[in-house]
C-alpha cells in the first residue's frame, strides 16, 4: 500500500519532490566543491584500509581488500570518478532527470562511503535515496522526466515492428 502511495500518489509526487531537489543540490554543490577545489581520494583510501584493523574494525576485510587492491592503485581514476560522479547525480536529481538511476547511483557512493567507515550524512541520504527508487516514474514527474522517459519509451519501442513476429503471439 505504501509502494503504491509512494508511485501514485500526487501528494507524494510533491513530498518527493522537495527530497529530490534537496538531494540534489546536496550532490551536486559537493560535486561540484570538489571539481573546482581539487580532490584527492588517496587520503580518504588509505584512513579506510587503516580502519580495517583492531579489535573492532569499522570496515569489513573484503572491502579494506578491494580498496588496497584495486581503489588505492588506481586513485587517479577515483579522483575522477567520484567528483564527477556526486556532480552528474546532483544534476540529475535537481533536474528530475534519469532520477530512478541518479538515485541508484547515488545509493552507490554512499553504500560506499559507508562500506568505507564514514557514517556522516550518508545514511539519512540513503534512506531519501531508498524513497526516489521505490517511487519510481513519480520523483522525477515534477521535473525532465516528464518528457525524457515517454521519449525513451518511444525510442526503444519504434523498431518493435522490425522484428519477425512472434508465432505464439495472438493477435486481435
Amino acid at each position: 500500500m505504501f509502494n503504491t502511495w509512494l508511485r501514485e500518489n500526487k501528494a507524494a509526487m510533491w513530498l518527493l519532490t522537495v527530497v529530490r531537489v534537496y538531494l540534489g543540490y546536496e550532490w551536486m554543490s559537493h560535486g561540484l566543491e570538489k571539481l573546482t577545489g581539487g580532490f584527492d581520494a588517496g587520503g580518504f583510501i588509505s584512513g579506510a584500509i587503516a580502519k580495517t584493523g583492531g579489535d573492532h574494525p569499522a570496515v569489513q576485510g573484503w572491502w579494506g581488500s578491494f580498496l588496497e587492491a584495486f581503489a588505492l592503485p588506481n586513485v587517479g581514476l577515483f579522483n575522477v570518478l567520484i567528483p564527477l560522479g556526486e556532480f552528474l547525480v546532483g544534476v540529475g536529481l535537481l533536474l528530475g532527470t534519469l532520477t530512478t538511476l541518479a538515485a541508484l547511483m547515488a545509493m552507490v557512493m554512499n553504500f560506499s562511503f559507508l562500506f568505507s567507515g564514514t557514517v556522516s550524512t550518508n545514511a539519512i541520504y540513503l534512506l531519501f535515496e531508498i524513497f526516489l527508487v521505490v517511487a519510481g516514474a513519480n520523483a522525477g514527474r515534477i521535473g525532465f522526466d516528464r518528457w525524457v522517459l515517454p521519449f525513451l519509451r518511444g525510442l526503444f519501442s519504434r523498431n518493435k515492428d522490425t522484428f519477425p513476429a512472434d508465432p505464439a503471439r495472438k493477435t486481435a
